[in-house]
C-alpha cells in the first residue's frame, strides 16, 4: 500500500490525491492500483475517478457526501479511507501494447524537419526512435480522448511551439518535453507535429468512447499516405477493452 504524500480538495467535488512525486511508468503503477481500489469500493457518493501522472482525483456528490457524512469533511472522511484500504501495484496486469499507425509524411508532419533540424538528425531518424519507443499512458486530459504519453527519447525531446496553432487537425501526433500525444479532436494546440493516424481517439456513440486509457501501453508504427487513405476509410477503430 501506497502512502501518500498529500490529499487536498480542489473545490468543494474534488479530491486529489498525490501518491509521489515520481513521473515514470512503475510510478504509476501505484496510481492505477489506488484508481482500482477506490472503483471496487463503489462508493455511492463518488461520480468519478481520474487517474493522472502522479496520483488520483476522486469527484464527489457534495450533497450526496454531506447526507452520509453529515460530521466530515470530504479531506477527513478520504484520510481515513486511504487508511483502512489496501492496494498494490503488484496486482495490477499489464496490458497488451496497443498499436496505432501513424503516417508522418510532410503533409501531415508540419513540424517533423524542424525538429529533426533541431535536434542533428534526419527524419527518418525521428520516425525510427518515435515508433521504437513503447509508450505508457499517464493520463487523459485536455480534451475527451487526448493521451499524455511518455516517455519519447530523449534525443526527440522537444519544448512546446512558441506560439501555438490556432488549429490543429484531429488524429496529429505530437511531441512536447518528454510526452507525445495525439489530438482526438481539432483545436488549437502547441505541440510539434510530426505525423498523424488515421485512428479516431474519442467517439461518444461507443460504450467506451476513449481509445485509449490512463495504463495502457502504445507503439507506433509508419504508415504511407496509401495506407492511411485506406485506414480513414475504414470501419472505426476501436480497441476492447
Amino acid at each position: 500500500m501506497g502512502v501518500p504524500l498529500h490529499i487536498y480538495a480542489c473545490g468543494e467535488s474534488v479530491l486529489t490525491i498525490q501518491l509521489t512525486d515520481v513521473i515514470s511508468p512503475e510510478a504509476h503503477q501505484e496510481v492505477m492500483a489506488l484508481t482500482r481500489c477506490i472503483q471496487d469500493a463503489a462508493i455511492p457518493f463518488v461520480q468519478d475517478i481520474i487517474p493522472a501522472y502522479t496520483g488520483v482525483s476522486v469527484v464527489i456528490d457534495p450533497i450526496a457526501f454531506l447526507q452520509q457524512c453529515p460530521q466530515l469533511l470530504p479531506e477527513e472522511w478520504l484520510a481515513a479511507q486511504l487508511k483502512a484500504w489496501s492496494w498494490s501495484a503488484a496486482n495490477i496486469t499489464q496490458k497488451a501494447i496497443k498499436q496505432i499507425p501513424v503516417c508522418y509524411a510532410a503533409a501531415f508532419a508540419p513540424d517533423l524537419a524542424a525538429l529533426a533540424d533541431a535536434r542533428g538528425l534526419s527524419a527518418e531518424e525521428v520516425i525510427a526512435l518515435h515508433t521504437s519507443t513503447i509508450y505508457h499512458v499517464y493520463m487523459i486530459g485536455f480534451m475527451p480522448g487526448f493521451p499524455y504519453m511518455g516517455n519519447v527519447p530523449k534525443a526527440i525531446e522537444m519544448p512546446r511551439l512558441a506560439v501555438p496553432r490556432t488549429k490543429v487537425t484531429a488524429g496529429s501526433v505530437g511531441i512536447a518535453g518528454q510526452q507525445t500525444g495525439i489530438y482526438p479532436q481539432e483545436s488549437p494546440g502547441g505541440w510539434n507535429i510530426i505525423g498523424r493516424t488515421p485512428y479516431r481517439l474519442f467517439d461518444a456513440e461507443q460504450e467506451q468512447p476513449c481509445l485509449l486509457q490512463a495504463g495502457d501501453q502504445v507503439q507506433f508504427y509508419a504508415i504511407d499516405t496509401d495506407e492511411f487513405d485506406v485506414l480513414s476509410k475504414a470501419t472505426p477503430q476501436f480497441f476492447t477493452a
